[in-house]
Parts: structure tokens; C-alpha cells; sequence
């Protein structure tokens, strides 16, 4: 496990990082990446959609575009504090303080669910997964984003040590334990050399697929 894959140490990293966050992640994750992940995403007017480790609301201000019903969860008060000075604690986002692992919402409370840039800090990613499963509605999108494993040795061995970097294999295998039967991973990246992400397009099984996997056991 990285040393950013731990709660407290990943909470007192984002204290620091929240200052500039806005400055810094243009450089690794970009407007035009995050816009053609919304479309992969597909989400409609009107859907209810969960914005997991929102940060200061750089996806959720792409994603509000779409749809007037977005939810934003993080486990960083001062990230969230960053987020509300751009669309307030009572503006058009709902927010919540709250654990990826341990979502405070009902089974089937949202149409979609997203997460960019947070599935590298949780300690157990297959739960977060399931989570997000139980949380989205039967056939309901699930969009994740996260930094694709290094190609060279060196810094795949420095990424290990500090957070959860992953490729598609290793994806797809998080998917599959977690429930997810129809995924599908792209790679996306701001200009060449710099780092990769990996984002997942995944459906929330229905309750006929559940029932054909019950029928073949």
C-alpha cells in the first residue's frame, strides 16, 4: 500500500495541496480530458449524478453543465472548503464530507456515479467499487478515472510507494470483485509524455443480468 493510500496521511496531503490543487492539476488532467470523459460518461438533464472525491469541484463544475442534480462527496474539508467558494455550501451541489468506502446514501439513490482522481487513495478500492455499485441505479453509468501505471521500472517502483497506480488488467480485475460485468477502460492523456490516465465505463448490472448469473450457478 502507497503512503497516500491511508485516510489520515491523504487528508493532511489534500490540506496542503488544496492551496494551489486548481493550478496544478490543469498540467496532469485537463478541461479537454475531463469534457470528453463527461461524453463517454453520457449522462442526461436531469439525472441525479454522485461526484466521489469532488476536490474542489473541477469535474463538477463540467459535470453541473449536463445536469442541474450533482452530488459531491470528499473526505477533505479543506478541499471541500474550495469547493464551496465556487458554488457555495447552499448553491446548485449538494456536498457531503464522507468515505468512498462508506457512502452515506441509500442503495439506487443516483442515476450515475463518478470519481476523477481519487480511486489512487483508497485503501481498498474493490469496496469503494461495490459502493458505487450499491449506490447507482440498476444499468446506471459508473465512470472512474485514475492514473495509469507507469512504463518505466524506475518510476513504477517510486509510484508504488506513494499511491495505487494500475492498468487495465489490473482494472479489470478490481471491476470484476466488485461486481461490474460490462466495463470497458480508455486511456486518455494531456499531450505525450506527460502522465496517463485510465478511465472506466462501467454499467450497474440489472436485476435480469443478476438473475441469468443466479440461474448459472
Amino acid at each position: 500500500m502507497g503512503v497516500l493510500e491511508d485516510k489520515a496521511r491523504a487528508r493532511l496531503f489534500y490540506k496542503y495541496l488544496s492551496r494551489v490543487y486548481d493550478r496544478v492539476n490543469p498540467f496532469i488532467w485537463d478541461e479537454q480530458m475531463r469534457d470528453e470523459a463527461i461524453e463517454w460518461f453520457g449522462i442526461e438533464a436531469g439525472d441525479r449524478v454522485l461526484d466521489v472525491g469532488c476536490g474542489t469541484g473541477f469535474a463538477t463544475e463540467g459535470l453541473i453543465k449536463h445536469t442541474d442534480d450533482v452530488w459531491g462527496l470528499d473526505q477533505s474539508a479543506h478541499q471541500l472548503e474550495r469547493a464551496f467558494s465556487k458554488f457555495g455550501k447552499r448553491g446548485p451541489v449538494k456536498f457531503h464530507r464522507g468515505d468512498a468506502e462508506r457512502l452515506p446514501f441509500a442503495d439506487d439513490s443516483f442515476d450515475a456515479y463518478w470519481s476523477s482522481g481519487s480511486i489512487e487513495y483508497w485503501p481498498n478500492p474493490v469496496a469503494a467499487l461495490r459502493e458505487a455499485r450499491r449506490v447507482t441505479k440498476p444499468g446506471g453509468p459508473v465512470l472512474v478515472v485514475g492514473p495509469d501505471y507507469p512504463r518505466s521500472t524506475l518510476f513504477a517502483k517510486l509510484a508504488d510507494a506513494i499511491m495505487l497506480f494500475y492498468d487495465e488488467e489490473e482494472a479489470d480485475r478490481m471491476f470484476s470483485e466488485a461486481g461490474f460485468e460490462a466495463f470497458e477502460h480508455r486511456i486518455q492523456q494531456r499531450a505525450p509524455g506527460t502522465p496517463r490516465a485510465i478511465t472506466t465505463i462501467a454499467r450497474v448490472p440489472t436485476e435480469t443480468s443478476t438473475a441469468d448469473e443466479t440461474n448459472e450457478q
